[in-house]
């Protein structure tokens, strides 16, 4: 017969439990010299996407940038940036643009290629900007996402010397081949492109 193993005391119990409550905020930071990278962008607030949903890459040396791609999220900015760090959805965009205030986060590094127009020429090619909202609830297009997206849509254009124009600013239902319909109907591209040159 085996013997009953004792029971553990309650000064054992109780440092256990006081351990596991420790805060985050109390471990061991990050190494020391380490630190984030600063968004391209400096108006954005950097939220990477995980590697496994863009490609590294080193543009504009090895490939030219000449377009910039406009979408809709069709989910809340959350949601989006949740999508972008979750590994197997194999999906991601340079920007994110909040709806309410026109926050912008950065999720891919410009120089990389973000997974967003479902097209691999297009990708190599272009930024891609995600804006908060769904593509029939015009609502989320406030005037603060306008501005900002343009602001920033306006210093990508400087950058890489891309003509400020809808032929090199484009919607995703622009890229051959796609069955998106972003930015939709509701998106006042007359507004957008006169803020950009505006910018």
């Amino acid at each position: 017969m085996e013997r009953a193993r004792p029971l553990p005391d309650r000064r054992r119990i109780l440092k256990g439990a006081a351990l596991a409550a420790v805060p985050y905020a109390l471990l061991p930071g990050p190494r020391a010299g380490a630190r984030t990278l600063a968004p391209d962008y400096p108006l954005a607030e950097w939220q990477p996407a995980t590697s496994a949903n863009y490609t590294a890459a080193n543009r504009p040396t090895t490939l030219s940038v000449d377009l910039v791609v406009i979408h809709v999220t069709q989910t809340d900015y959350s949601g989006t940036l949740a999508v972008f760090q979750h590994p197997r959805k194999k999906v991601s965009a340079h920007y994110v643009v909040r709806s309410a205030d026109g926050h912008v986060a950065q999720c891919v590094r410009e120089s990389d290629i973000a997974w967003h127009a479902g097209s691999w020429e297009h990708n190599t090619r272009s930024i891609g900007i995600e804006h908060e909202g769904w593509v029939d609830q015009p609502g989320y297009f406030t005037d603060a996402m306008y501005e900002r997206s343009a602001t920033l849509t306006a210093a990508i254009c400087r950058k890489y010397g891309i003509p400020k124009d809808r032929a090199h600013i484009i919607g995703h239902h622009e890229i051959p081949g796609t069955d998106h319909t972003d930015p939709g109907p509701h998106w006042d591209w007359s507004r957008y492109i006169r803020l950009i040159n505006a910018a």
